[in-house]
């Protein structure tokens, strides 16, 4: 007996609470992880080494204790959070981490001439940047940030745990109800595929058109 039409409809209803979620981290996760890579940069030992603090912290903890510190840690200090509101939070801290180190990375990737030649040309350092850095880095970054964005969909799995339906609790649920784990969790994964395969080639696409990585 395979899945029916309503089941099949609630599996794609949840994949979009997956990509919803998936976009709020990504794009709360990017703003902070900005700032904390130009942070990063900085010639001020204080900032440098607070945001390396940061950044080798949120790194080393996993993901998923920051998820129940966010959920069930805040709950008893009398802050409860929606799962979706805790989920949000605890990967947008997760992405703004290894985003910044992305970014960080892709920013010092570019040429030291042009950082020579914008100052040449007597522009301030945000000038710098917004005119002759970024979009360089941004080139470089590209790649990787795609390629980023790919493990971030899949890692969005574990916030089952605090009863946010997503696709994987989704699976679970219909598993516990027919239980029917190769047909639904098959599905499933099929449903992962088709977000994230996409991704990847675009990932490997990108890297291709922009020569990632290629000294000239």
């Amino acid at each position: 007996m395979g899945l029916g039409l309503s089941e099949v409809s609630f599996l794609f209803e949840s994949a979009g609470w997956t990509l919803l979620l998936t976009v709020i981290a990504f794009l709360s996760g990017g703003v902070i992880g900005g700032f904390v890579a130009i942070l990063r940069l900085s010639r001020n030992r204080v900032v440098s080494g607070a945001t390396t603090v940061y950044i080798q912290v949120l790194q080393s903890i996993p993901v998923l204790m920051i998820l129940f510190l966010s959920y069930y840690g805040l709950a008893l200090a009398g802050l409860e959070l929606p799962p979706l509101i805790a989920a949000s939070i605890s990967l947008g801290l997760y992405v703004s981490a290894y985003l910044a180190e992305i970014w960080r990375g892709s920013i010092e990737a570019v040429p030291y001439q042009q950082w020579e030649a914008s100052s040449s040309l007597a522009l301030t350092p945000t000038q710098q940047y917004a005119h002759v850095i970024l979009p360089q880095a941004i080139r470089i970054s590209l790649p990787p940030t795609v390629g980023f964005l790919v493990q971030l969909v899949k890692n969005t799995s574990i916030v089952s745990v605090v009863g946010f339906v997503d696709l994987a609790r989704a699976g679970q649920l219909l598993n516990n109800a027919f239980f029917q784990p190769f047909r639904i969790f098959g599905t499933v994964a099929a449903i992962y595929f088709l977000i994230c395969f996409p991704l990847s080639r675009l990932s490997r696409y990108l890297e291709r058109v922009f020569h990632a990585g290629r000294r000239r």
